[in-house]
């Protein structure tokens, strides 16, 4: 049954993404399983939730199509067809947005608010983005300060997703409350103590920032078997950076080749096998969201060496969702995610992480998974995110109305507003 809200039911139009479906199943997409999950927990609240995205995506609420099929990739290259049908997509949710029935726009990419933020202005509709990366250079340019700097009129409310990704941006845009991705922890298998195996996990994009290398270093200097996960995208760097990872591999698996429908036989198929051979340092490849929480569930612990600071940390949320602590470097978000010596360990270097290794069963698997509850639902999320929009809503109005007494008008749409390209 969905969750009673307190407040008033809104209706929130979401512009999601389309570089890759907005479903919960993806292997790689973090941005968006973000917008899944809050249009899932905005719907359970009661609240009208519609998403603007591809035809081949998830949706709970309302699902507005604008292309038919995703365009590919983050990293794909910008080719005609990708510009037409990223053209299509910022189209077609302007002619969602005139039918006047939106109380409020969500969105998550900045892109999309230069596009769309003078339609929206015309409508006294207003705007909130969900801040997913650290300030970029981009921010400085006119047309973004425009629309997201504390000065702008009238503003876009951008809503940071930690306290230690506020303080970045600080100065630089209109941040609002802090709000906490969340996951539904029912999609996570938990594994007790007795059910867990003797191996590290790691998962995330392959590139330096995420401390591959690091983990492996971790794990030879505690005679660990280490598994890790990822895509390599398409990116000179990273390319790099795995191919010289590879020389401390020693085994590269397709995960075509271990593929198996039926995840209940995931565990005997697959990772028992991978576990039981004498190879030490395994890579497993891109894999599925199914088969990404078995391995979470199954790991003894989850490696996060980080070696930037990274905003948030879905990886943390759900290794933990599912029992299975995490040993981090005290890097970004890291310290609001992860209680250390209670939910997995938080330190300051790749020694101090060694030694955690040897102490990782002192951490309670239900702690990891009740502290998930208590924090990182996608419930709480989406409560947040509701008591954010009323707040937005009640703050634009007095400010439309301040605006009317002044004799001042609202900003006029661009007739020939600049088409965003990826």
């Amino acid at each position: 049954m969905p969750i009673k809200a307190k407040r008033k039911k809104l209706t929130v139009l979401h512009v999601g993404t389309v570089s890759q479906p907005i479903r919960s199943d993806r292997g790689y997409g973090p941005i968006e399983m973000v917008i899944h999950n809050i249009d899932q927990g905005l719907h359970a609240l009661g609240h009208r939730s519609i998403v603007a995205c591809s035809g081949d995506s998830k949706i709970a609420g309302e699902h507005y199509v604008t292309i038919e099929k995703n365009i590919g990739s983050y990293w794909g290259k910008t080719t005609p067809k990708r510009r037409e049908n990223m053209n299509i997509h910022l189209c077609k949710i302007l002619a969602r947005i005139q039918m006047g029935d939106i109380d409020i726009i969500h969105l998550h990419e900045a892109g999309a608010v230069k596009f769309i933020y003078d339609t929206a202005a015309s409508l006294n509709i207003p705007i909130v983005m969900t801040l997913h990366l650290e300030p970029q250079d981009n921010m400085l340019e006119e047309a973004y300060q425009r629309c997201c700097s504390p000065l702008s009129s009238p503003p876009v409310y951008c809503a940071p997703i930690s306290e230690y990704q506020k303080k970045r941006y600080h100065g630089l845009v209109n941040t609002q409350n802090v709000v906490y991705h969340g996951i539904e922890l029912n999609e996570y298998p938990v594994k007790e103590k007795a059910d867990k195996e003797n191996y590290l996990f790691t998962i995330g994009r392959i590139t330096r920032d995420k401390g591959q290398d690091k983990a492996i270093k971790i794990a030879k200097q505690t005679g660990s078997k280490l598994i890790i996960a990822g895509c390599v995208q398409n990116k000179i760097a990273d390319k790099e950076f795995f191919a010289d990872l590879k020389k401390s591999i020693d085994l590269i698996v397709e995960p075509q080749e271990y593929s198996v429908n039926d995840n209940n036989n995931y565990h005997e198929k697959v990772i028992k096998p991978l576990l039981d051979c004498d190879k030490q340092i395994i890579y497993i490849g891109e894999i599925s969201c199914e088969h990404k929480k078995q391995w979470f569930a199954y790991a003894k612990a989850t490696l996060f060496p980080i070696q930037w600071g990274e905003p948030f940390g879905l990886v943390m949320i759900e290794s933990m969702a599912c029992g299975t602590p995490v040993i981090a470097l005290n890097k970004g978000a890291v310290p609001e995610i992860v209680v250390n010596g209670k939910t997995g360990y938080v330190l300051n270097s790749e020694s101090d992480m060694v030694e955690a290794v040897k102490r990782i069963d002192s951490i309670n698997p239900r702690q990891c998974r009740q502290h998930v509850q208590d924090n990182f639902s996608v419930t709480r999320m989406a409560y947040r995110y509701s008591e954010l929009y009323q707040q937005i809503i009640s703050n634009h109005k007095s400010s439309i109305n301040s605006c009317a007494l002044l004799g001042r008008s609202l900003p006029i749409p661009l007739k020939n507003a600049a088409i965003v390209s990826t």
